[in-house]
């Protein structure tokens, strides 16, 4: 059986897990309310404050659909009752972040701006302190959608190996290069 599938998934104080009869999952907390349509072979059980994903067959597709959802559906928990938050910071001379509201604006190098809209389901936030790098502060309930606009924001100015420069995750370790030798006479 799959590890991560037959984990049993616990539902915190104040957390609702309802499941439609087309197998729509929607969790409810304090945080907000996801949605996720699970594919109709998987079963889905709740019980003693725990919700549990089966599968009716050994089947190669069973078994990679039976850690899939269950690894979603524990993403939804973590999101509506403690969130995610990623950070994110510009290496650079004269890279800057921006925002208002749910806009970004970008100044990476280029010659021209880059302004990002946002969806409305994360939050932004910028840093510039004296000495250190630009921070961009994102969060939201949503693992899935902020990890796709964190990877599309990253490939705006991707760190490159050399000098270490570009959009990087705070923590991050990049592999670093030598560069060129110095000729030989």
């Amino acid at each position: 059986m799959s590890r991560v599938g037959k984990a049993p998934i616990a539902i915190a104080q104040g957390v609702t897990v309802t499941v439609s009869p087309e197998n729509v999952v929607t969790v409810k907390g304090p945080k907000g309310e996801l949605h996720q349509a699970v594919d109709t072979d998987m079963i889905i059980e709740q019980a003693d404050g725990q919700l549990l994903v089966k599968r009716p067959t050994d089947q190669k597709r069973h078994k990679a659909l039976h850690g899939l959802y269950r690894a979603l559906l524990n993403n939804m928990v973590v999101g509506v009752t403690t969130g995610y938050k990623l950070e994110q910071e510009l290496v650079g001379v004269g890279y800057r972040a921006t925002n208002t509201g749910n806009t970004l604006d970008l100044v990476l190098g280029y010659s021209h701006h880059y302004v990002f809209e946002l969806p409305k389901e994360i939050k932004v936030t910028t840093t510039a302190e004296k000495g250190k790098n630009p921070t961009i502060i994102l969060e939201s309930i949503d693992k899935q959608l902020i990890g796709q606009v964190a990877a599309k924001i990253r490939s705006l100015r991707a760190p490159e190996p050399y000098k270490g420069k570009g959009i990087k995750f705070v923590g991050e370790v990049l592999r670093r290069k030598a560069g060129k030798s110095a000729s030989k006479k």
